[in-house]
């Protein structure tokens, strides 16, 4: 702008100038072609009274810069100072010698091509009707301006250095106000009375501005907290699968760091079911694929992003399903487990009455078939109840009664249930510590301590103790309940596993001191129902102790 300013500045600097000049010129060649016709009217009277009273001796003895021709009555011309008047053509014709013989006095002016002059004719008539004419030549202004050509350039470069330099500053003083302008407080600018309307403008226009960014920035921390706050990851790509966005989530579900600004997504992950997925998104199709990374198993999901039928990006969804395969595995192996352990009591169910109902078994044996009948039955009753139980806490057990329980006492109903199985395999059961209670569903606690204690005695050796320690937590407010022996203990492999349902250490040894397999799974989500924990510590052929720990 100030470029362009001081170029119309100098052009009509320059234009002012020459405009000037034309005029000056043009002013001083009318006025100068004024005085000289004054002049050479005066001096043509002059010359008149002298021819009137001396006659040729009077223009013989003249001496004058202007050209005299004395004309006679027929247009002879009788005396010129310039040229040889016999020489000379009849000037009767001449428009001022013929105004002059009309009258006292005429004039005219013509141009001359050749000589490139202007030449100014005064005739007066004499009183013998004679006529005197004087003619004076005038450059023409092209030759005026061509013979002051000189001056005229150095008066010219003097004019377009002092435009230059008052161009320059008036363009920077017209800049200045505007370059000071505070746009971001357009109101406190003393400027141009001329810009208060843009100023207005851009106040409103930055009011405007500063809302719409408010309202973005407020809008971006919302949905940055949201997606930080999401398990699940995600990542929003360009249609040259450059990063948009991403957040924490999906670096973490990934197992990479933060990539640089507009990075390609193949940077967080190059495997080739990943590129598949993007591949496949940018493509425009929707899709997803799977992934395994440090032991979990990532799904990811892709949709394109498009716009006027045209795919513009993609969004990449990240989930870790880790829990649901495994829930769906526990699912198969529970479903062939239970199908398992309900098939083989029901086989020889089976198997005895078929015999039974052949007539293959002697009187006497019936009875004994009866009873494992019956033994076989009881087992698949209770694997049924044991189910059935565990599906319920399972759904969280909504249907049933909170009550506050005294531990204590369910600690010492299990010992007195126990202490028929506990004699027969030498194991002896003591509780102790001090009451406390738990606000919970009594059959689940009591069944809670019951199948620890159970377990207890069932994997014992002969000679062996189970110790019961019920122990208040200081402050009044939940305590724990810990279950310990001196049995065979569990191998470090199988400590984290043992409260899977249908999951036995030894299998062998399982089936011939019985029970269902569901016995820790039961304690596991009975703790959960309760908001409890479970601690699991055991040595290998030393014993096991198991701690369940109620914070209310």
């Amino acid at each position: 702008m100030t470029a362009k300013i001081f170029r119309n500045s100098m052009a009509v600097g320059i234009s002012v100038f020459l405009l000037s000049v034309a005029l000056f010129m043009g002013v001083l060649y009318q006025y100068f072609g004024g005085q000289l016709t004054d002049e050479l009217e005066n001096e043509a009277w002059l010359v008149a009274r002298g021819v009137e009273l001396q006659g040729m001796e009077y223009l013989e003895g003249l001496n004058s810069s202007s050209r005299i021709t004395w004309v006679d009555r027929d247009g002879t011309v009788l005396y010129d100072n310039m040229a040889d008047p016999s020489t000379m053509e009849n000037h009767s014709d001449r428009a001022e010698i013929q105004d002059a013989m009309r009258g006292s006095q005429g004039t005219s002016v013509r141009d001359s091509s050749t000589l490139a002059e202007k030449t100014f004719y005064v005739a007066r008539r004499l009183e013998d009707g004679t006529v005197i004419r004087l003619a004076s030549a005038q450059y023409t202004i092209v030759v005026l301006l061509l013979s002051m050509i000189q001056p005229l350039m150095i008066i010219l470069v003097a004019a377009l250095i002092l435009a230059a330099v008052l161009a320059h500053r008036l363009s920077k003083g017209i800049i200045r106000p505007i370059l000071d302008l505070d746009l971001e407080h357009p109101e406190d600018c003393d400027t141009y009375d001329e810009l208060a309307p843009l100023l207005t403008r851009i106040r409103r226009q930055n009011d405007t501005i500063r809302r719409q960014m408010d309202l973005l920035r407020q809008r971006q921390q919302e949905f940055a907290a949201l997606t930080e706050n999401m398990s699940e990851g995600f990542v929003l790509l360009d249609q040259k699968g450059h990063i948009l966005s991403h957040n924490s989530g999906a670096l973490r579900l990934l197992g990479t760091i933060a990539p640089a600004e507009e990075a390609n997504v193949l940077t967080l992950d190059r495997s080739d079911a990943f590129r598949r997925v993007v591949e496949q998104a940018l493509a425009g199709n929707r899709n997803q694929g799977r992934l395994e990374r440090g032991g979990r198993c990532i799904q990811v999901m892709a949709d394109p992003v498009s716009h006027d039928g045209q795919v513009v990006g993609a969004v990449l969804v990240l989930v870790d399903v880790t829990e649901r395969e495994q829930g769906e595995q526990m699912r198969r192996e529970f479903t062939a487990n239970v199908s398992h352990e309900l098939k083989t009591p029901l086989t020889a169910i089976s198997g005895m009455a078929e015999i039974i109902k052949n007539g293959m078994v002697e009187p006497e044996d019936i009875t004994g078939f009866a009873g494992d009948i019956y033994k076989e039955s009881q087992r698949l009753i209770a694997l049924v109840e044991d189910i059935i139980h565990l599906s319920r806490l399972d759904e969280g057990a909504p249907n049933l009664q909170r009550e506050d329980v005294d531990l204590m006492a369910l600690a010492k109903s299990a010992e007195q249930r126990l202490e028929p199985l506990a004699k027969k395999a030498g194991v002896t059961i003591m509780v102790a510590g001090a009451p406390f209670t738990v606000h919970g569903v009594r059959a689940v606690l009591d069944e809670m301590i019951y199948n620890l204690c159970d377990n207890a005695v069932k994997y014992n050796r002969p000679g062996g103790t189970v110790a019961v320690s019920v122990s208040p937590a200081p402050g009044g407010k939940g305590g724990e309940v810990t279950v310990s022996d001196t049995g065979i203990g569990i191998p470090a492999q199988d400590q984290e596993r043992v409260f899977e349902r249908f999951y036995r250490v030894d299998k062998s040894h399982s089936k011939e001191i019985g029970g269902t397999g569901l016995g820790l799974s039961i304690v596991k989500h009975g703790a959960a129902l309760h908001d409890a924990q479970v601690e699991l510590t055991s040595t290998l052929g030393q014993g096991t102790s198991v701690k369940l720990i109620f914070s209310r």
